[in-house]
């Protein structure tokens, strides 16, 4: 995966918003309800699916296009969101990992699907 400009994606939303002068409609608790709209429609995409098939969406040109278009849109919200929350987002997930590596220690969490509280 190579490196995701964010500061061009954020000007070229900004634009986009302000353009359409949308930017009164983009609290943040508005942007969390389209988040998760956005998120629900990416799993309507694999609702009915097999595991197998889910895992060969590259492959399926269609499904690709959709689940692209859906995580456009998620990205988006979440950009926003974090904008507006005036949180850094490289920072949050490096921190988040740091978080969840001292409550999944490897020796405990190895090929294991249980909740931190189960170990």
């Amino acid at each position: 995966m190579k490196t995701i400009n964010t500061e061009k994606i954020n000007q070229e939303l900004d634009k986009f918003i302000k353009d359409r002068d949308w930017e009164q409609f983009h609290s943040i608790k508005n942007l969390s309800m389209a988040l998760s709209v956005e998120a629900s429609e990416l799993l309507e995409i694999f609702m009915w699916l097999t595991e197998e098939d889910s895992n060969r969406v590259a492959k399926d040109k269609n499904c690709k296009t959709k689940v692209s278009e859906e995580i456009a849109d998620i990205f988006v919200y979440l950009l926003k969101i974090a904008k507006k929350s005036e949180i850094d987002i490289e920072e949050a997930v490096l921190s988040k990992i740091k978080k969840n590596s001292e409550k999944y220690p490897v020796d405990k969490a190895k090929g294991s699907a249980k909740k931190y509280t189960e170990f």
